[in-house]
């Protein structure tokens, strides 16, 4: 058996330097309850922009631009170190990171923002990267699309890990991209919740015969900066809870071992058993026994995409 934890605690919105901090905090207290793998939520670092789903996409554009400008000045940008401590943090606890980031490009324009979650192995290493293929509705005007380069499981003491981000567990063939691999710990960092969003984890569980970790966001009015603009309009003091967390841990056939956490902040800790999923499978395996190839198969093109190639 394996410890995980799940933090469901806000970042120190748009700071990346005090999120990271407090990340670091969070690892040292689930390392030191005995946990083996960590998992934070969707765009943990520096936070999710939340303001998308209040402010006009294509209006309210002196507050988008200012707000847009507070999040590409607090986002990671990988190849320049900017998650060092993290990678250290995990090295020290010899723990396992799922952590979900704002990424800055800085290989092309420099500009760019990607929803990133970032797999950090107990040696410090980042194992996988992988950005969110399809932003969702007013997303689009934040983050751009990710490749298949990141659509990996990795080896982990705690199992095979893969990831997938919020609405992406609805795409049925990123899905099976990850079964195809022999996911056991499926983790689902989201903003979304409900029983309706509860119901797709244990479907998932169902359907790939794995455990799925879902990591949610629990933000607070009082986790908004005194000077965020147009912050009354768009988060009066009367609204305590922006979004409830409900993070969850469901076991392979759709069992709720853990949660759903709401409207709290803290750690959920359970125990899962990686074996467990191989052993689901014995009736039903949808990339093994029950596929059916000389009907059905699944192209997947994982090399990174570029819109320049220089020779």
């Amino acid at each position: 058996m394996t410890k995980i934890a799940i933090i469901q605690e806000s970042p120190v919105l748009l700071d990346r330097k005090k999120t990271i901090e407090k990340a670091i905090q969070l690892i040292d207290q689930a390392a030191s309850a005995e946990a083996e793998l960590v998992v934070f939520p969707e765009a943990y670092i520096s936070g999710y922009p939340a303001w998308i789903w209040r402010l006009r996409p294509g209006g309210d554009w002196g507050t988008n631009e200012d707000l847009h400008a507070r999040l590409l000045d607090s986002a990671v940008d990988i190849d320049a170190g900017d998650l060092k401590h993290l990678c250290d943090s995990a090295k020290k606890n010899k723990i396992t990171i799922v952590c979900g980031l704002n990424e800055r490009d800085s290989k092309l324009s420099k500009a760019t923002l990607y929803n990133t979650v970032v797999i950090i192995g107990k040696e410090g290493k980042i194992l996988n990267r992988h950005r969110k293929l399809m932003p969702t509705n007013p997303e689009r005007m934040v983050w751009g699309f990710g490749d298949g380069s990141g659509l990996k499981v990795v080896n982990t003491p705690a199992g095979r890990v893969g990831t997938l981000l919020c609405w992406e567990n609805y795409m049925p063939l990123a899905r099976y991209a990850l079964y195809s691999q022999g996911v056991e710990i499926y983790v689902a960092p989201t903003y979304d919740s409900g029983d309706g969003w509860l119901g797709t984890m244990q479907h998932i569980a169902r359907e790939g015969r794995c455990w799925v970790i879902c990591s949610g966001v629990a933000l607070t009015n009082s986790d908004i900066p005194a000077d965020f603009p147009d912050r009354e309009t768009l988060y009066p003091s009367t609204e305590e809870w922006i979004n409830p967390g409900d993070s969850v841990v469901v076991a392979p056939k759709g069992e709720i071992v853990a949660g759903p956490m709401r409207k709290e902040k803290g750690i959920l800790f359970a125990e899962v058993d990686s074996k467990r999923a191989s052993i689901s499978k014995r009736d039903f395996d949808i990339t093994g026994h029950y596929s059916r190839p000389d009907i059905f198969t699944l192209s997947v093109d994982t090399q990174p995409q570029s819109p320049v190639k220089f020779k």
